[in-house]
């Protein structure tokens, strides 16, 4: 299980790739600094294989966020990755 995003920084949008080793649930959540969640992703079952998800810089009501340091969170199997991105306007 891997995970990363390209382009970062980024605008106005960013592409977070997770690599599946099998089958299984996937949740994948944004948050900003204060650890507040921004925006889910994916919450559901994939197949084996690179899942590749494009985050445009909006939270879950569809507003924009503003520019800064955000965090992307992966979880599957268990395993959780945490990775940090920055949106710049």
């Amino acid at each position: 299980f891997s995970v990363s995003n390209y382009p970062n920084p980024f605008n106005p949008a960013t592409t977070i790739e997770c690599v599946m080793p099998r089958r299984g649930h996937l949740s994948l959540k944004v948050y900003n600094l204060r650890g507040e969640l921004i925006r889910t992703l994916v919450d559901g079952v994939r197949e084996e294989g690179v899942e590749r998800v494009s985050w445009d810089g909006s939270n879950d009501t569809g507003g924009k966020v503003s520019s800064g340091v955000y965090f992307y969170e992966a979880r599957t199997d268990g395993k959780v990755e945490v990775r940090k991105m920055a949106l710049i306007k």
